[in-house]
């Protein structure tokens, strides 16, 4: 089984390892590719992007092994999404997330519906509790809705799977690591998706083609 992961954190955030470390933890975990998503307002971006990106030049160079630079837009203004999605992008990011709607963080309300709506964001992670307008809008833009293996912020799996199945929404499988022991296995990323309510044949769906074809676009994205 492919291992993707793109909700991850270093200690250039609110994580404990730096990205070389994370990289090669989750080479070591067996992933087959890695994506570091640093949370971020306007600010950091720039900065927060090279320091990632010289890591994984690093690590593509001397294993061989692809890890990625993206942003996790974190508790920003849900209007400035839009531009500050497509500044991540100029920037050189491979992918945007956005922290959506978590019911253990004060997230503003709005946000899910303007990163469902935004063709420039990649991933909506935990949105909590996710509604119809937002479902619709993320199958309607091309944006993954995140099951997540979080804890607190898993506990709006079994909605956002219900909501997200009926709109024809895709999902992808986080980690949202900040430390080691939040790496993904094979066992327990199949655990979280058949937990969240998906079927064998739908989990196996997330992580072999909808992780896969994530990757495969991120990589193009920045020519790696």
């Amino acid at each position: 089984m492919a291992l993707y992961d793109f909700h991850t954190h270093t200690c250039l955030g609110d994580g404990v390892l730096t990205p070389i470390e994370l990289i090669r933890r989750a080479i070591v975990a067996g992933y087959s590719g890695l994506g570091i998503s640093e949370h971020c307002g306007r600010g950091p971006m720039g900065r927060v992007l090279a320091e990632v990106r010289g890591d994984c030049e690093l690590a593509r160079e001397h294993w061989g092994f692809l890890a990625l630079p993206g942003i996790e837009l974190t508790h920003v203004p849900a209007s400035a999404i839009p531009d500050l999605a497509a500044e991540a992008k100029s920037l050189g990011a491979a992918f945007v997330i956005v922290h959506g709607e978590s019911p253990v963080e004060p997230v503003q309300p709005g946000t899910n519906l303007a990163a469902a709506s935004c063709r420039d964001v990649d991933i909506l992670a935990h949105p909590g509790l996710l509604d119809e307008e937002a479902a619709a809008a993320a199958a309607a833009n091309g944006v993954f809705l995140e099951i997540t293996a979080k804890f607190g912020h898993n506990v709006g799996n079994g909605r956002l799977v219900e909501i997200g199945r009926r709109a024809g929404a895709r999902f992808l499988l986080g980690s949202d690591a900040h430390e080691p022991g939040h790496l993904l296995s094979e066992s327990f990323a199949l655990k979280v998706l058949l937990g969240a309510g998906l079927s064998l044949e739908e989990a196996n769906q997330v992580l072999q083609v909808n992780a896969k074809e994530m990757f495969d676009r991120c990589v193009c994205r920045i020519g790696w």
